[in-house]
């Protein structure tokens, strides 16, 4: 099992920025849609990615050392790839049909997969109050989603297919992340992250449409290099945060994302001319998102000292002062 350095005030630095990042994220897609397709987005991404982590770790000599994983490892690799890049593609399909509010608020139930993923694979205990975090955040979605509540439950709607395409790509991050932490004991987070984009941009690359990128405005380019800064910081930071705390401790940061995103909408509003916000949401929309971060923390940080039986796990893996 891999074991986190107990440098805690890094950890939470790094997984402060990328709650940052993530929070601006779905906004800049969002727009950059209207120009680019998801695999052509995504393809720049990786590929812009995977060049400027290359040519960083090649100047510190990483390759050279290099060794050839076994069965287990290359197994963990692939669904890593899988994984993150499954969470890329799947997240913008859905972004086109709902809008970045929405698409963050369902996104967040990645974390809570991931905090499930930690407490079945890494032996966290799973306690009473985090059951109630659940229920808090269950109610938040309902709350987040009451005027179209009854189409979700009961209609294939265009919206409906949007929601189902983030809860997949919520669950391709959770499965992404929990084989990062083990990969750590065996690569570093820059080794794996550059495996995965290189690979990713291969296995996008029949698809996409790199010379639609000429037909795009300025603005759409903007953020078409925003996003491709965002790969490299927020996950870089995400993957370097698991080296330093604990894969709950970092889902309970991570899940202040829905309310930044929501609060970066309503700046976005106000600043850019021409912006709007295609589903404004209502006095139960805005209760419903802050119950959904709510619901996650609560979930994430009664584990695992909240429990007799967890006390001795929670010390070896309490970060040092």
């Amino acid at each position: 099992m891999h074991q986190t350095t107990g440098q805690w005030r890094l950890g939470l630095i790094l997984s402060l920025t990328t709650a940052f990042f993530w929070g601006w994220l779905p906004i800049a897609l969002k727009g950059l849609l209207d120009g680019l397709d998801p695999i052509t987005i995504t393809w720049y991404r990786l590929l812009t990615s995977a060049l400027i982590l290359g040519i960083y770790l090649h100047r510190k000599g990483t390759f050279k050392t290099l060794h050839t994983p076994d069965r287990t490892i290359t197994l963990l690799i692939i669904i890593a790839i899988f994984g993150l890049c499954g969470n890329y593609i799947l997240f913008l399909f859905g972004l086109d049909h709902i809008s970045p509010n929405s698409a963050t608020v369902v996104i967040q139930l990645a974390p809570v997969f991931l905090l499930v993923g930690s407490i079945l694979f890494f032996k966290e205990r799973f306690v009473m109050k985090q059951w109630l975090g659940y229920i808090i955040l269950i109610c938040g979605l309902g709350l987040f989603f009451n005027e179209r509540l009854h189409e979700l439950l009961f209609e294939m709607s265009d919206y409906t297919v949007g929601v189902l395409f983030v809860l997949a790509a919520a669950i391709s991050w959770a499965a992404y992340a929990l084989v990062q932490k083990q990969l750590l004991k065996h690569y570093s987070s820059g080794t794996i992250m550059f495996i995965i984009y290189f690979t990713g941009f291969i296995i996008f690359s029949p698809k996409a449409q790199p010379g639609t990128i000429s037909d795009i405005n300025s603005a759409q380019l903007f953020l078409l290099l925003f996003c491709i800064a965002n790969t490299l910081i927020a996950y870089g930071s995400f993957a370097e945060a698991l080296n330093h705390l604990e894969a709950s401790r970092v889902s309970t940061v991570l899940a202040i994302v829905p309310l930044l995103t929501v609060i970066f909408m309503e700046i976005s509003v106000r600043v850019f001319p021409g912006f709007e916000n295609s589903e404004p949401l209502n006095d139960l929309g805005y209760i419903g998102a802050v119950l959904v971060v709510i619901g996650s923390m609560v979930s994430s940080i009664t584990s695992p000292r909240d429990s007799k039986e967890g006390r001795e796990l929670s010390i070896l893996t309490q970060p040092s002062e």
